[in-house]
């Protein structure tokens, strides 16, 4: 079963400020962790949103609108994402919990999805 572990932006994100060095260490260990375990599929980190654009669709389903980042919001944003192959739903949100605050600051926040096959 595949997982999402979808890391939200955060002001400190959208800014390009990076956690603190011991942060960063602990999710590079977090990450081989997931690695060792042979349940990561890929991981990777987001630009900032003011190098985004948000495409919009109107009626007759083509674009009718296109707006360049920064948008507002950074918890409606998506900062990085870490995609696990796991058994169980119970296994993948073992893994979320063992996550550590992906953004510092107090400002973290993790959505677990499930990939639809």
């Amino acid at each position: 079963m595949l997982f999402m572990l979808i890391v939200k932006a955060s002001e400190n994100s959208e800014q390009s400020h990076l956690p603190e060095e011991a942060l960063r260490e602990a999710m590079s260990a977090y990450n081989e962790e997931l690695v060792q375990a042979g349940v990561r599929v890929m991981a990777k980190g987001l630009h900032p949103s003011s190098n985004a654009l948000r495409l919009f669709y109107g009626e007759n389903h083509e674009i009718s609108e296109i707006v360049e980042g920064p948008f507002d919001k950074p918890s409606d944003i998506i900062a990085g994402f870490i995609l696990i192959d796991v058994q169980s739903k119970d296994e993948a949100i073992y893994w979320a919990k063992k996550m550590p605050d992906p953004q510092g600051y107090g400002e973290g926040q993790v959505e677990l999805r499930q990939v639809m096959d």
